[in-house]
């Protein structure tokens, strides 16, 4: 019986902007897609998540993937507040789980600094239980520890719990680990998929037969 629903943040409940974050500093056409590749379609971008690396250590981190566009980096890596933008009715999203009685926590690669210097777009973390963002616990999904940290410091279990993310690897994660899992790829279709999940598994049908 589903009882706890966690959300992943970015491209769920969050639109990860980082293509107008670029052009908001001045870069576009092939000089952005040189940008992006550099940092945010690089590995070195999960250690910005980790929250393990200082920001110089990220800074060359990004500068190693293309020298000539060191000044550029810079620019881009010093302001990370327009890179990302909260999706329209993720707040009402979660009090309508809340309403139907449901926990709901976030599980996220997420890093401190993009948490600070956008700290508006975060406005539906009030309404949750509580969660845990990769850069305080400096593990990365889909490494298992970071769900059963979760699971401890909640008292969750894996069987009474729904993991929605973006990622394939991340909620193939959370199925081995016993949870139900939905791939997002489109906010309302999964939206759908948990109304239907949750109507065979979830507190609804515990109702019904409780009647």
């Amino acid at each position: 019986m589903i009882r706890n629903i966690i959300f992943d943040i970015g491209n769920v409940l969050i639109d990860f902007c980082w293509r107008e974050h670029i052009r908001r500093k001045g870069f576009q056409g092939e000089t952005a897609e040189r940008i992006g590749k550099a940092m945010m379609q690089s590995p070195v971008w999960d250690e910005l998540d980790r929250g393990v690396w200082t920001n110089e250590e990220l800074l060359q981190g990004f500068i190693a993937n293309d020298p000539e566009l060191e000044k550029e980096i810079r620019i881009v890596f010093s302001d990370l507040g327009t890179l990302v933008k909260e999706k329209e009715g993720s707040s009402d999203w979660i009090r309508s789980l809340k309403a139907d009685g449901y926990q709901v926590y976030y599980l996220s690669n997420y890093s401190e600094r993009v948490k600070r210097e956008a700290a508006s777009e975060l406005s539906f973390l009030k309404e949750m239980d509580g969660g845990i963002m990769s850069c305080t616990v400096q593990t990365i999904k889909p490494d298992p520890r970071i769900y059963q940290m979760l699971m401890e410091r909640y008292e969750l279990l894996a069987e009474e719990s729904v993991f929605l993310d973006d990622t394939e690897a991340n909620v193939a994660a959370a199925g081995r680990l016993g949870m139900y899992g939905i791939l997002v790829k489109d906010v309302e279709r999964a939206k759908q998929e948990l109304a239907e999940l949750l109507k065979e598994n979830g507190l609804q049908r515990l109702k019904q037969e409780n009647v």
